[in-house]
């Protein structure tokens, strides 16, 4: 991208800072650039936003009817997916799965929990008393 081509659309998803770019000048050279934004990028942002709010409800429904764990609620409510949260708390994906199950959940060593804890920004104890209630959100 050249210089005189950084987008300044002002995107709702920064916030009201900007992004740093690193763009060619017109002898080749790269330099740092600053942008707010552009309309393409908010619009893939919000869609990937609005597909996490869509997950973490349908996990929600899920943990409460006790067919899986308050860890993918959770997971995506923090914008995660599975290998994102395999990345933050150093579990392999397929481990995190078995984590999904109830009755894995409810069986998992402090250690484990806090380690999701860390990852999550959910309290230990909030994830403790999620293993002794089931199904039922705090």
């Amino acid at each position: 991208m050249k210089l005189n081509e950084v987008p300044q659309h002002d995107s709702s998803s920064y916030g009201g800072h900007k992004k740093l770019l690193y763009v060619t000048t017109d002898d080749g050279r790269y330099t740092p650039s600053q942008s707010s934004g552009w309309d393409t990028e908010a619009y893939a942002t919000q869609l990937a936003v609005q597909t996490l709010q869509q997950q973490a409800e349908q996990a929600y429904l899920q943990w409460q009817q006790g067919l899986v764990s308050p860890l993918p609620f959770l997971m995506y409510q923090a914008r995660l997916d599975e290998a994102g949260l395999s990345q933050v708390s150093g579990f392999w994906c397929w481990r995190i799965r078995r984590h999904f199950n109830p009755a894995r959940y409810r069986r998992l060593p402090e250690a484990i929990l806090q380690r999701y804890s860390d990852a999550l920004a959910v309290p230990l104890a909030q994830l403790l008393a999620y293993q002794s209630v089931g199904n039922q959100q705090e």
